[in-house]
């Protein structure tokens, strides 16, 4: 029996407004939205669940309302913490601890979590989700490391240049039979 997993990034969110739980979308990540939910709606998704980031529940709960549902929060799905804070780091300081977290996957800053703690917590929800919701169509509102990381799980071919290559938003859908990844494929364009 086959269970789709749709990986969505999140829509375009301000950098600095906010923290990094409570920031909101851009007016072009409210209008990606749309197009989200078209997409979404037509591969007939089921279940929509989420990282407890707001723009992540943001991109998924207007598909969500649509196929009369909720948005089902999941505290695990959170992206990596790379510190204690839940402040954004710039792209000059993250680069670096990007680069150094694919290359030593313990790699991690004092208060932080390692790729390779980011990724259990987020992997054991996700196959959680596979024997709950088997057979049927999930959409998982997500960020792109732990995006990454969940999918690098199933296939090395996700690691550091595919999260450099991700747009925002992004949606790949994961085929699984079972627990076994059948094959990914980009759905957004």
């Amino acid at each position: 029996m086959k269970t789709y997993i749709y990986m969505v990034r999140h829509s375009e969110s301000p950098i600095t407004e906010g923290t990094e739980r409570t920031r909101g979308l851009t007016e072009k990540g409210l209008l990606d939205v749309k197009r989200i939910t078209n997409i979404l709606q037509k591969e007939g998704i089921q279940v929509f669940v989420s990282s407890p980031y707001k723009r992540a529940i943001l991109t998924l709960q207007e598909s969500a309302k649509l196929a009369g549902q909720e948005v089902i929060v999941f505290e695990d799905f959170k992206e990596r913490m790379f510190s204690a804070e839940e402040i954004r780091l710039s792209d000059k300081e993250l680069m670096p601890l990007l680069q150094k977290s694919f290359s030593d996957h313990h790699f991690t800053l004092d208060g932080g979590e390692s790729n390779a703690i980011c990724q259990n917590r987020a992997i054991k929800v996700l196959q959680e989700l596979l024997n709950i919701y088997k057979g049927r169509k999930v959409a998982l509102g997500t960020h792109g490391a732990v995006m990454t990381l969940m999918m690098g799980y199933y296939d090395k071919e996700y690691g550091l240049n595919f999260l450099h290559n991700l747009s925002k938003p992004d949606i790949y859908r994961m085929e699984f039979n079972g627990q076994e990844l059948v094959e990914i494929i980009r759905l957004w364009k």
